[in-house]
């Protein structure tokens, strides 16, 4: 008899290897969404120079365009963040339930404007913790 193949591992290593920029648990990054006739505050999970995944309270839809504020931490202690002024677009939304209660939302943002030298200095940023 043949091996049996998981194909949900297969599929996300594959993905993993897709990736055109690497992707880091984060969970120090304020997360500022703003779409049309909301604005939410929130902290990543986790981020790449191709999008962010962060945690909601309430759900937004597929395929919503967002204004998005990344600040990433200052360099030095106690020092100012660094603003990324980016646009994006929800990819990925689901709920996690927690007895029987959704108690919140996993949002995936892909980035779809980011200039090139805010991508750079996410970059760099996202190499220093590796």
């Amino acid at each position: 008899m043949g091996k049996r193949i998981d194909r949900r591992k297969e599929s996300r290593k594959d993905s993993a290897e897709r990736r055109k920029f690497p992707r880091i648990e984060d969970k120090g990054i304020e997360v500022q969404l703003k779409g049309e006739g909301f604005g939410i505050i929130t902290q990543s999970l986790d981020v790449s120079a191709s999008g962010v995944y962060c945690k909601i309270t309430n759900p937004i839809p597929l395929m919503t365009r967002l204004d998005i504020v990344l600040a990433l931490p200052g360099k030095k202690a106690g020092s100012a963040p660094l603003l990324l002024h980016i646009e994006g677009v929800v990819v990925r939304e689901h709920p996690v339930v927690k007895d029987g209660k959704t108690v919140h939302y996993d949002v995936a943002i892909f980035f779809n404007f980011l200039k090139p030298g805010d991508r750079e200095k996410l970059i760099t940023y996202i190499n220093h913790q590796l």
